[in-house]
């Protein structure tokens, strides 16, 4: 007899007409909040102007929504949205992907430090990479609340059987077979525990988390150019590289893969980590040299 964690949250919190609170939606909002509230904090202590924080908050958020977005679209089911053009801007409807919101990040990233910032792109990539470890944790927590991208069945005390998911497992764990249909299959009394990946993410994540804010407040990474983000990416993508072998197949067309969409997609952000990684170490401690805040002028009293 397996033993089990039976997960059956509801993912609205609650609805009021047509209008739905969902976790998912609740805790990536939490993430941006507390992720700009860290940023303000690294931005303060490297006396970097105000206005900045507010703008990188607005461009990065649009980049990496619209990024994740896109990235489901073309990356997983664009079968499914050239025929349903008008599904893309349904962004409620579900379906982001982190690889194409990690591509517009650089790509706001790149932007921002040529009309904003005027300094290299990793000074920016590098603050930004510490509270995008944390985001990324609780968007995998809100995965979790919505009973979504989870792994393959196991016979691990801590596999959850998924009552609300899009796909059951009848068997064993040795021999088991997917069930898209699960009352056509096997009663829910027979359905299997499965890897709840998303904590494995969100663990990762936050140990990622923890170490960037580590190597910043106290082995001032933070001048070292590029060596936070290589460390956000080799940690993020390695870790996918890893979980993804547990993970069902987001897409049919995966299932003749030797390796699954998730997994290539990280191969280039692994190697851009490793060499940011070894140019920064290679080069050293940086200085960086901030424009200061204009104030504006006051006039004295007569």
């Amino acid at each position: 007899m397996l033993s089990f964690i039976t997960w059956n949250p509801d993912p609205e919190i609650f609805r009021i007409g047509s209008l739905a609170v969902r976790w998912y939606g609740l805790i990536y909002a939490t993430g941006f909040f507390v992720g700009i509230t860290i940023l303000g904090k690294m931005f303060k202590h490297d006396n970097a102007p105000d206005s900045w924080v507010d703008k990188v908050f607005v461009y990065i958020v649009l980049a990496v929504i619209i990024g994740a977005r896109l990235g489901h679209v073309f990356f997983y089911d664009w079968e499914y949205y050239r025929e349903n053009i008008g599904e893309i801007f349904k962004i409620w409807h579900g379906g982001l992907a982190s690889h194409g919101g990690a591509l517009m990040m650089v790509v706001a990233c790149w932007l921002l430090s040529k009309y904003l910032t005027k300094q290299s792109i990793w000074w920016l990539g590098d603050r930004l990479f510490v509270p995008s470890a944390l985001v990324a944790c609780m968007i995998r927590i809100g995965n979790l609340m919505n009973s979504e991208i989870y792994g393959t069945p196991t016979d691990l005390p801590w596999g959850f059987v998924f009552l609300r998911g899009q796909e059951q497992f009848c068997g064993t764990v040795e021999a088991y077979s997917p069930c898209a249909a699960p009352s056509l299959c096997c009663p829910s009394t027979e359905w299997l525990p499965c890897h709840p990946t998303q904590l494995y993410e969100a663990a990762a994540y936050l140990l990622l988390f923890i170490l960037m804010m580590w190597l910043y407040w106290k082995k001032d990474a933070g001048c070292f150019n590029g060596l936070l983000s290589g460390i956000g990416f080799t940690g993020v993508f390695m870790a996918r590289q890893f979980i993804e072998i547990l993970k069902n197949n987001q897409s049919a067309f995966e299932s003749n893969m030797t390796f699954n969409m998730g997994q290539w997609l990280s191969v280039p952000f692994v190697i851009l980590g490793i060499l940011l990684i070894i140019h920064a170490l290679k080069k050293g401690k940086v200085t960086y040299v901030l424009p200061q805040e204009k104030k504006p002028l006051t006039k004295k009293k007569p």
